[in-house]
Formats: structure tokens, C-alpha cells, sequence
């Protein structure tokens, strides 16, 4: 007889390479088997997840929970209780927008003490390059960093202690140190020298529109920057992944440079697949992130390169702050999107249902690629055995409308609102324990740990 936690039982299992109706057993936190006729004890509790698909959780690796500091925009408690809703069970928190961001030994300690028993789900940290920090990024990765991020263009903020784009000489000497870690380095990609000319002859000429801001960020922008840092890798040897790509262009430069032997990845979010420049300007600013979001016909490229299999991972990009921030004139309001709590149910919709894009190839880019590329596989990012038991179950007939309500966001704004999604995430497991039921809500036990890339060895993890 063998020993269960937990049984989840008769779920429509998403498998690497297929999708399988199967038991899954749990023991210890761990999927211990996968079949069905187990032979188990009455007393072992059994989920019933028949007309349920059951998928790896999300990994979503690119997430601004804004910590220390700046809590109140968001904070690790309510952010990681949104992404629990969304099927996430792994999250990866940016170096900004804290106060100080994570580009040193002292600040990376300040998030952790912020992070410690304030999170739902399973968290790893990014460290940043700026000017000047060089040096630091040794001891932040043998501290624990899963890699780096970097802006190529200006972030926005205010004050001393703020997170601040590179600057060629230290893009190229920071690959070459990051090269010599073994980490990738994550990158922003859009030209500053482009983007601020063009911010400043909008400025001039009195356009403050959506559209306008739109205008200042073109997508030539966007490509300048990818050439110019797969120039710098190739000359490296740094790993590169480009988050929130907006544009088809910008994907086939990347393609090139993989198909030439470089080691890198290209991420979009949601946002740039669910939503275009019209529904920007009926929005307003609660739709204003850069890359901006783009036109119709973008937007078609982009799903085409998708179902091309040419983009490695989808992450949120999930940007908050408070409502004031989010009002009033486009170029001034904040530039982030609240969509961390959606990630999941957005790609199942409009990926899977409406364009028949395969559950193997979405549980690929929302969980399998980012847990091999940032260290966390095979512990995190597929159902197999001896893999972490964290799990989201999905309904994919549950349709409904997204309301205010629904949000756990400390701030209850999203750009989805009002959004009839097609299917919904009935429940999330994290190592075999049960933390969302829709309905009910997240639970009461804080157990997500820290994922600790340690770098003196090989890169394996802790916690």
C-alpha cells in the first residue's frame, strides 16, 4: 500500500510532450507517483479534479512587488496572494522599484526581511546592474540572486537612491562579469537616445496623449537595443533574456541570434497579446507600460511568432502602484500594469480556446522554459515525479467576468476588468498544500520560501 499526503484524482494531467487523464500522487511535497489504481490508505485525502486540467504552476519571472519600502504599492503579502489566484506557484521579483533596489549585499538583505513569512508561494530573487555596481555582483550572486536585470533605457523614478539605466561601458564590462558568474543577464530593451529625443519633441509640441506616448516608443527603439546587446553577448559570452518583447521585428532578431549560437531568450506578457493601442486610449494610463502596447496588426505578428514556438516564456510584468498614480496625464502617470493575477486564465483564453494553441506549449512558456533557464528545474516547472507538488487546476468551461472584486491586488486595478474570461483557475497547490480555492480565497499559511541560486555550486538550490 502506498503512502499518499494527497491525491489529486482523475484531472486531465498536462504533461511535457501530452495531456493525460491521471492520478497524482503526493508525499512529502513531492509528486511520488503518477498512474491511476492506487492502492492507498482510506484515511489518505483524495482531491477530485475530474473535467479539471491540471497544469505545472506558473513561474511567472518577471514581477514588481516593490519591496522594501514601497510596500504600499503592493507588498510580497498581497502580490503573492494574486499570483496563488492566477495558478502561480513560483514568482521572480525584479531589483526595483524598492527603496534601495536590489543592487547590493544591504539591500538584497532588506528584501528578504520584507519577503520572510509575507509570501503565499515560492519566490527567487533578480539582483540589478546599474552604473557603478559592478563590483557588488559577486556577492549578490553567491548570496543567492537567480541573475541580473538591467534597463538600456531610463526607468523612471525619483530621488538618490533609484534603480538607473546602463550605460554602454557598463553594459559590456557587466556582461563580462556576469559571463564569468555563469547567470543570465535580463535586459530591457529600448534605446534611450531614441525614446527620450522623441519624449522631448512630443513635450515641445504640446502631445500628451496615449497614442502620442505610444509614438515616443517605436519599435525601432525596441530593435536598436536587442542588436546592440546581442552585439555585447556575442563578444561576452553572457546569457541574455530580453523581457517584454512588444514586436514581431524584434522576436526574428533574436531568432537569428539563437540560430548563430547565442545563448538567449525572449519573453513577452499578456498584455501585448490581449489588449492594442485602441483599447490604450479608452483606457488611459491604467494601460500605460513601455514597451508600450501596440497596434492591431502588431499585435497579429506577435501571436503568429508565437505559434511559431519562437517566444521562450510569458511572464505578468506585473507593475503596480497606488490609483492616484495611475490618473491624469498620460505621460506623467505610472508606467506598469497590474496583471499578475490574470497571466494564466489570459494565455488558457485567448492562446489555447481561441487559437488552438496546444496546453503542452503553454505550460512550456509559463512554467517549464523559465524553470530551466533561471535554475529552478527539475525541481519546479513540470508534473513529473520527484518534482515539487505545485499544481493549477483549471476549469476550462468556467466562464465568467472579471470584476473589481475579484482582484487581490493591494490597489484593485487591472486593465481585464470588465474582461469575460472563457475559463478560470479553480485552485492552486504549492508543494501538495492546497493555497487558493476560487471562491474562497487564499489560505491562512504563509509558507512560500525563498529560492536561493547558489552560485558556489553549479548553480543548484536551496530552500
Amino acid at each position: 500500500m502506498n503512502r499518499f499526503d494527497l491525491i489529486i484524482r482523475k484531472g486531465t494531467v498536462v504533461l511535457q510532450d501530452e495531456c493525460r487523464q491521471l492520478d497524482i500522487g503526493i508525499r512529502d511535497g513531492k509528486i511520488a507517483a503518477l498512474g491511476d489504481n492506487f492502492v492507498y490508505s482510506e484515511q489518505t485525502p483524495v482531491y477530485d479534479a475530474e473535467g479539471l486540467i491540471v497544469l505545472p504552476g506558473m513561474i511567472d519571472a518577471h514581477v514588481h512587488l516593490n519591496e522594501p519600502a514601497l510596500g504600499h504599492w503592493e507588498g510580497f503579502l498581497t502580490g503573492s496572494a494574486s499570483l496563488a489566484a492566477g495558478g502561480c506557484t513560483t514568482y521572480i521579483d525584479m531589483p526595483l522599484n524598492g527603496v534601495p533596489p536590489t543592487v547590493r549585499l544591504s539591500a538584497l538583505e532588506l528584501k528578504l526581511e520584507a519577503a520572510e513569512g509575507q509570501s503565499h508561494v515560492d519566490y527567487a530573487l533578480w539582483g540589478g546592474l546599474v552604473p557603478g555596481n559592478i563590483s557588488e555582483l559577486e556577492g549578490l550572486a553567491q548570496a543567492g540572486v537567480i541573475g541580473f536585470k538591467a534597463f538600456m533605457s531610463c526607468p523612471g523614478g525619483e530621488g538618490e537612491d533609484i534603480f538607473t539605466e546602463v550605460d554602454d561601458e557598463t553594459l559590456f564590462k557587466g556582461m563580462v562579469e556576469i559571463a564569468r558568474l555563469g547567470l543570465v543577464l535580463a535586459l530591457h530593451a529600448e534605446s534611450e537616445e531614441i525614446v527620450s529625443k522623441l519624449a522631448a519633441e512630443a513635450a515641445q509640441a504640446g502631445k500628451r496623449s496615449a497614442l502620442d506616448f505610444i509614438a515616443t516608443r517605436p519599435i525601432a527603439a525596441e530593435v536598436e537595443a536587442v542588436n546592440r546587446a546581442l552585439g555585447y553577448a556575442k563578444q561576452t559570452g553572457c546569457k541574455l533574456h530580453f523581457v517584454h518583447i512588444s514586436s514581431a521585428e524584434a522576436v526574428q532578431v533574436i531568432t537569428e541570434a539563437k540560430a548563430g549560437g547565442l545563448d538567449v531568450t525572449v519573453e513577452t506578457c499578456p498584455h501585448y497579446l490581449a489588449l492594442t493601442d485602441t483599447e490604450v486610449e479608452n483606457l488611459g494610463p491604467l494601460a500605460k507600460c513601455a514597451p508600450p502596447i501596440r497596434t492591431v496588426e502588431d499585435q497579429a505578428q506577435l501571436w503568429e511568432e508565437l505559434k511559431a514556438g519562437r517566444f521562450d516564456i510569458i511572464a505578468s510584468d506585473h507593475s503596480p502602484s497606488p490609483k492616484h498614480m495611475k490618473q491624469g496625464d498620460f505621460f506623467a502617470a505610472w508606467g506598469g500594469i497590474s496583471g499578475a493575477q490574470s497571466s494564466l486564465e489570459l494565455m488558457l483564453h485567448e492562446g489555447h480556446l481561441r487559437r488552438g494553441i496546444p496546453l503542452t506549449e503553454i505550460a512550456r512558456m509559463l512554467a517549464l522554459t523559465p524553470a530551466k533557464r533561471f535554475g529552478l528545474y527539475p525541481r519546479k516547472g513540470e508534473i513529473t515525479i520527484g518534482a515539487d507538488a505545485d499544481l493549477a487546476l483549471v476549469d476550462l468551461a468556467a466562464r465568467y467576468t472579471l470584476q473589481e472584486s475579484d482582484l487581490l491586488y493591494r490597489h484593485k486595478q487591472s486593465p481585464y476588468v470588465g474582461k469575460m474570461f472563457d475559463c478560470s483557475v479553480k485552485t492552486t497547490f504549492l508543494r501538495g498544500v492546497q493555497v487558493y480555492e476560487r471562491g474562497v480565497g487564499v489560505g491562512t499559511t504563509l509558507d512560500g520560501a525563498w529560492l536561493r541560486h547558489n552560485a558556489s555550486i553549479g548553480g543548484e538550490l536551496d530552500g
